[in-house]
């Protein structure tokens, strides 16, 4: 089995390096222009845009932690580091939002004017920009849940920064005020929807759940129609980070002699059908009474 994370975190680093310093400089744009134009969906954004580059650079770090080798202290190394920074990534952008959501609701009570051809030129530079980023991140995203929340961090702020170019062509045409802090509103619910499987992906990772994806039907079936294998027990499945995923399992033979490389084509087999990194597994001799051999199921 391939063990190549170090190689693909050094091609994450430059994603996450061009992408830290686009959004930086896009922030402090957007926010500018945003108070000058007393723009809420501006500052909306760059305020969301803002959250998006911690949550890039606790990404960033959580990826480069998971690449150092192990020790005798953190036998898996830190691994779980980019389980933790997808889930504070999401607590982050909640609570950015909450933050929205109650600025967004004064200025109903309050409208004030705002710049609309202001509000069009920024939000249409922070879609550009945003589109770029979320390219970075495209091919790594079904893999890896750290690297996910950077694709749909980046991929709703383009449409976002698309929906307040919108609010700036309304205000030029129609000069309807209202609707700056109502497409605050829309970005929030927007936001808030794409983060929704972030947040509890990443939760079910932090709780050692069996990771999206796996067919734990399949994995049993298949430990139970192995040659020499009458029964299988304690399987776990957990994930070690968001893209590696370990496996425990005890085998119960039949009695009939194991070929010498029988635990060698297991783990690989578990890594190439099923996804599976780590594979520890036990086996066990035949108990009076405690196997009961049923292969009517194997194929």
């Amino acid at each position: 089995m391939s063990h190549d994370h170090n190689h693909q975190a050094g091609n994450y680093n430059r994603a996450f390096a061009i992408s830290v310093v686009l959004n930086v400089v896009f922030v402090v744009i957007e926010a500018s222009y945003g108070i000058v134009a007393e723009s809420m969906s501006l500052v909306a954004d760059a305020g969301h845009n803002l959250s998006d580059v911690l949550s890039l650079l606790l990404a960033w770090g959580a990826s480069v932690l998971a690449a150092k080798a192990a020790t005798e202290q953190r036998t898996y190394g830190f691994r779980k580091a980019t389980i933790m920074a997808s889930l504070a990534s999401a607590i982050l952008l909640l609570v950015a939002m909450g933050g929205i959501i109650l600025e967004a609701i004064g200025r109903f009570f309050d409208p004030k004017p705002v710049e609309g051809m202001t509000i069009i030129v920024v939000a249409a530079i922070g879609v550009l920009i945003n589109t770029i980023t979320a390219l970075l991140f495209v091919s790594g995203r079904k893999d890896d849940l750290n690297i996910r929340g950077a694709y749909l961090h980046m991929a709703a702020d383009a449409g976002v920064s698309f929906g307040v170019v919108v609010a700036g062509i309304v205000i030029v045409l129609k000069g309807w005020l209202l609707i700056d802090p109502l497409i605050s509103l829309v970005i929030v619910a927007v936001v808030l929807i794409s983060t929704w499987s972030l947040l509890r992906d990443s939760m079910n990772l932090a709780i050692d759940s069996v990771p999206a994806g796996i067919d734990m039907a399949g994995i049993k079936t298949y430990l139970n129609c192995l040659e020499s294998v009458c029964q299988i027990h304690d399987l776990h499945v957990w994930p070690l980070s968001t893209s590696e995923i370990a496996l425990s399992v005890h085998l119960i033979g039949t009695g009939d002699p194991m070929r010498n490389d029988f635990l060698i084509e297991v783990q690989q087999h578990l890594h190439d059908q099923f996804g599976i990194e780590h594979a520890t597994i036990q086996v066990e001799n035949e108990a009076d009474g405690q196997c009961v051999l049923n292969k009517n199921s194997c194929i």
